[in-house]
């Protein structure tokens, strides 16, 4: 058994920094690399995108991230652990072994975990009477799908047991799908240390590790209040987790990188998306982030101790989503004297002219940016501002509705006030909206398995 190792996190969603993975195995010592590409919305996009192509439905930017590190990979023997997966993890292990055996690379085993998208499962789970009801109103899935609703994806926020077979399996690379995003680092502690999977303060101390760095560069300087005190942001360090067999562990990041890494940094990112701060819970463990002691270490580096934590519950939860109508957005760049009494015009004209084509909506939006969009009723707006982009939008459950919302934009160019500039990127069309249905299911419904390939 290890008594320290190094794990950093080098993605915080799908679209992050693509440089950082490299950095970070390139920038000084390093055992495992994790990667977050998941976000809620993330699996009904990959959902989408398999079934118009089979072979696609993940990450598509990790395999790129893995053609670029490989050779550093296997030079340091670090390991990867990724939800990059998303709803066709064996896909992207495909890809993953095709760029190994592209580089020569013989040997690199890779790991996927099967079983958490549960989507093709909904009706038999309604036929064995499995409840599925929102956390947040109560609704039923089923009912849902009744109403008409087209169920887009349907995931489980998996356990950490299966990253660590596949680990102890020997994988460099593991592949998952809708993992929870602090079980990513927290995964590799337990094979590395020793842990038991009833040691409670311990697992807690790895999921307070996995959240604090699980949005990449938000603990190291990043969406930051103090932001004028970070130096070198566009260099920002990715966060990297020094964790200790005795549960303590340290915050850091490389050395010559931009960024920060102090109390107030760290803090900030502890009460993001932390709900109930005695019972933040996790497949693994419940963990009492008022147990949490913070000490500065020196430069860039934060002792974290004391966390506490409790036996998890029984069941896991859905990450669901469905089809909930279609919006649609629009805006124009309003210039010159009386800019924000033009734009005014503007919008009262949209709506007149789609009133008069007995076209209505569910909901609407009207936005002077520049003006009240961000701090209406916080602070003064400008009395006269030079220039306002006004954004129309609406949303219904009818999609020619909000298609002919769209033709109403670009006419305001020629038949709206003076000024009226900035119409780009075409008519407005139809988008979905895409709703979140949080549920929780039983964990005995629910079977994990791994499967290792070698290249």
């Amino acid at each position: 058994m290890k008594d320290r190792i190094f794990i950093a996190n080098g993605q915080g969603f799908w679209g992050d920094n693509v440089d950082a993975p490299y950095q970070l195995v390139t920038g000084g010592p390093l055992d495992y690399l994790t990667l977050d590409y998941l976000a809620e919305v993330t699996m009904s996009i990959m959902q989408r995108q398999r079934i118009k192509k089979p072979e696609t439905g993940y990450a598509t930017d990790f395999v790129q991230v893995i053609e670029r590190i490989l050779p550093h990979l296997m030079k340091k023997n670090i390991k990867v652990i990724a939800n990059a997966g998303g709803v066709n993890p064996e896909a992207c292990r495909t890809a993953v072994v095709q760029v190994a055996k592209k580089l020569g690379v013989k040997g690199l085993k890779v790991a996927v975990v099967h079983g958490d998208n549960v989507l093709d499962r909904i009706p038999e789970f309604e036929k064995a009477g499995v409840a599925l009801n929102s956390m947040d109103s109560g609704e039923s899935l089923y009912d849902l799908v009744r109403n008409g609703h087209e169920v887009l994806s349907a995931n489980v926020y998996m356990s950490s047991k299966p990253l660590v077979e596949a680990l102890e399996k020997g994988a460099q690379i593991v592949i998952a799908g809708r993992t929870t995003d602090t079980g990513l680092a927290m995964a590799p502690m337990i094979p590395e240390f020793g842990w038991s999977w009833d040691d409670w303060n311990k697992l807690a101390a790895g999921t307070v590790a996995g959240h604090i760095i699980e949005c990449g560069a938000q603990c190291t300087g990043g969406n930051y209040t103090k932001w004028r005190d970070v130096p070198d942001l566009w260099n920002v360090g990715y966060p990297i987790v020094e964790a200790h067999s005795d549960g303590t562990f340290y915050v850091t990041k490389h050395d010559g990188t931009g960024g920060l890494v102090t109390l107030d940094t760290v803090s900030e990112q502890l009460v993001y998306e932390m709900g109930d701060p005695k019972t933040y819970i996790t497949g693994d463990v419940v963990a009492d982030f008022t147990s949490i002691r913070l000490a500065q270490d020196g430069s860039n580096r934060v002792r974290v101790s004391g966390v506490t934590g409790k036996p998890s519950t029984d069941f896991f939860k859905v990450s669901a989503s469905y089809l909930k109508g279609y919006k649609a957005t629009g805006q124009l760049t309003v210039s010159g004297p009386d800019a924000l009494e033009k734009a005014r015009l503007c919008s009262d004209i949209v709506w007149r002219r789609l009133e008069r084509a007995g076209v209505t909506f569910k909901e609407t939006s009207t936005e002077y940016l520049g003006v009240n969009t961000c701090h209406e009723g916080i602070v003064p707006a400008p009395a006269h501002p030079n220039e306002v982009v006004l954004r129309v939008g609406v949303k219904d459950p009818d999609r020619k509705k909000v298609d002919r919302f769209g033709k109403e934009i670009a006419p305001l160019v020629t038949s709206g006030p003076p000024g009226v500039t900035g119409f780009a990127g075409g008519r407005p069309k139809p988008q979905e909206i895409v709703a979140f249905f949080p549920a929780l299911i039983p964990k005995s419904l629910i079977e994990l398995t791994v499967s290792v390939e070698i290249s």
